[in-house]
């Protein structure tokens, strides 16, 4: 990440708009931006090798899940936040994931400029990379700023998706276990 491009166009935000960046409350700001951005963007360091705790030989055959995982991640077309919680079950197959995997999975997907289907896609896509589930369901609900704030200006939309692969999309059993699940 180049810092100092970052902290230099805030300034020419800041100045844009009317602001003095140099007044007392907007001195550090630029600094405070670019930080936020380390941060908020910090996802696409992250690979599939971050995540290998993966027990083999793994016995259990039953639904997984782990649900109302919180995250923040910012709309690519605006550059606002999104805020949501994701809800993601897998089958294992002779193999199981380190609990906290999950949540740092979909934390890394949505550390990076997104919209909310391709980070449903791509946490599905991962935990079947790692771990050649027998299916794997993940559900997302999230509120966009981008829709709230601006636009249309509608407070309470949330935007839905999911990502079904394997018995999730193709046993209805499978599937209505994992919804009924995630009610809690």
């Amino acid at each position: 990440m180049d810092t100092a491009k970052i902290i230099a166009a805030t300034k020419m935000i800041l100045e844009a708009i009317g602001e003095d960046a140099e007044r007392e409350g907007l001195k550090k700001t630029p600094e405070r931006v670019a930080r936020f951005w380390e941060q908020a963007t910090a996802g696409y360091g992250g690979n599939a090798q971050d995540f290998s705790t993966v027990f083999d030989g793994e016995q259990y055959d039953e639904m997984i899940l782990c649900r109302d995982i919180e995250f923040h991640s910012l709309c690519e077309h605006h550059l606002l936040p999104i805020v949501g919680v994701a809800h993601v079950a897998y089958i294992p197959n002779k193999k199981i994931l380190g609990l906290s995997k999950i949540p740092r999975i979909v934390d890394m997907f949505a550390a990076r400029l997104q919209n909310q289907e391709r980070l449903t896609s791509q946490i599905a896509a991962m935990i079947d990379e790692l771990l050649d589930t027998k299916g794997v369901g993940v559900i997302i609900s999230a509120k966009h700023l981008c829709m709230s704030a601006r636009g249309v200006k509608k407070q309470n939309a949330v935007m839905e998706t999911s990502a079904l692969r394997g018995r999730f999309r193709n046993d209805a059993r499978t599937r209505a276990e994992f919804l009924q699940m995630i009610k809690g």
